[in-house]
């Protein structure tokens, strides 16, 4: 395992993290995953007060271990090494639209962790302009976050996104924030300019999901398979990122322990990309290239009257035609109109049609077919989220 410096906070993370999110099934199983976190060097582990039970096992966790100690927690004796020997701690709280409400909140998640302070906490999910103004009024829900951080009970303040480039980018520029979590991989690469605006500004970055999010890469299509060779889609996503020294670390959201194996067998490759590295990126590129009414993803073509996410169904199209991605692109196509402001947007079967965004795209697609035609290739039942089914 390698560490990276996590930007101005000088916490030095484990090139991978584990997210909680998955690991909900029993206490017994949470305490497992982190165990074997451990074991392959992991100091660094991110639950959120929505993940259900998340805090609750992994705060049950550290006092059945006596990890905490007054200066923060320790990774248990057998797992500390010269590189590493600190256990670091985020969790994530929703926006709040007052500073009293966020207060509460602070206290609900310490209380769950069993600790008097934690590492870092993040504003999970800053993703709509009313978020943004929430966090950026004087008497809001960051005087809190300010209050608790000044009291010593939050170290580092930072922020998870779901939200458009353009407030990413007006996030980043408050100022308020010591580190970003944001999403961006091989197939995702819109917020390279977030990527790069956050490290001017020295903050950490922690990669949401590259594997789940970037593509279902633990369980790939033959074609993207195949097209990847001899690499493998869940390695090369990895090494695109770690490649990139403002990449802090990547979050593994595993279900149970012997899903971190697999991912971690890289956890040692941050170098630049190799030569065949970059050959595969560049065929990977190749393929899309090929696709006749292959959306660019420059965005010209919103606002949408109907709030019809279009790019982002189009890419959607773009993976399942150049990839066979269909599965990935049918998993994210059922978010539409189920996910609220984590993922929003309409599906494409409210196109009416009215002609709007046609002259606006500089490739000339038939936008209208095109959202139709992957409704048809994309739509199923939808599927509650992760911590909902259980």
């Amino acid at each position: 395992m390698r560490y990276r410096r996590f930007g101005k906070t000088n916490l030095h993370l484990s090139v991978f993290s584990l997210g909680t999110m998955r690991y909900l099934q029993s206490a017994q199983n949470a305490e497992a995953t982190i165990q074997r976190a451990f074991e392959l060097g992991i100091n660094h582990i991110e639950t959120a007060q929505g993940y259900g039970k998340s805090e609750v096992y992994l705060g049950q966790m550290i006092q059945t271990l006596e990890l905490a100690k007054e200066d923060g927690c320790y990774l248990p004796e057998p797992y500390q090494t010269p590189d590493a020997n600190r256990l670091y701690l985020t969790t994530k709280i929703t926006p709040k639209s007052s500073a009293e409400d966020m207060a509460q909140a602070i206290d609900l998640s310490l209380e769950r962790l069993g600790l008097e302070a934690v590492d870092c906490l993040a504003i999970h999910g800053l993703n709509t302009p009313e978020h943004l103004a929430w966090i950026q009024d004087p008497r809001g829900c960051m005087q809190a976050v300010q209050a608790a951080k000044a009291a010593g009970r939050i170290r580092h303040v930072g922020f998870s996104t779901h939200g458009s480039l353009a407030l990413i980018l007006a996030a980043l520029e408050t100022d308020l924030f010591e580190f970003v979590n944001l999403h961006y991989n091989v197939f995702f690469q819109r917020n390279a300019p977030a990527v790069e605006l956050a490290s001017q500004k020295e903050m950490g970055i922690f990669i949401i999901s590259p594997a789940d999010k970037g593509g279902l890469l633990y369980t790939p299509p033959e074609r993207l398979q195949e097209l990847c060779q001899p690499l493998d889609p869940l390695h090369l996503n990895a090494r695109f990122l770690l490649s990139q020294s403002a990449v802090t670390t990547l979050s593994v959201g595993a279900a149970k322990p012997e899903e971190l194996d697999w991912p971690l067998a890289i956890a040692d490759q941050i170098h630049p990309l190799t030569d065949s590295e970059q050959q595969v990126l560049d065929r990977l590129q190749t393929q899309a290239q090929t696709l006749p009414d292959l959306c660019q993803q420059c965005y010209a073509c919103l606002p949408c009257p109907e709030d019809i996410h279009i790019p982002e169904i189009l890419r959607l199209r773009n993976l399942t035609l150049a990839y066979d991605m269909t599965e990935f692109g049918q998993y994210r196509y059922r978010m539409f109109e189920n996910a609220g402001h984590w993922f929003p947007g309409r599906r494409g079967n409210r196109c009416t049609d009215c002609g709007d965004c046609l002259p606006r795209c500089p490739e000339q697609l038939e936008i209208p077919q095109l959202l139709q035609d992957t409704h048809t290739r994309l739509q199923g039942q939808p599927r509650p989220r992760l911590w909902e089914s259980i």
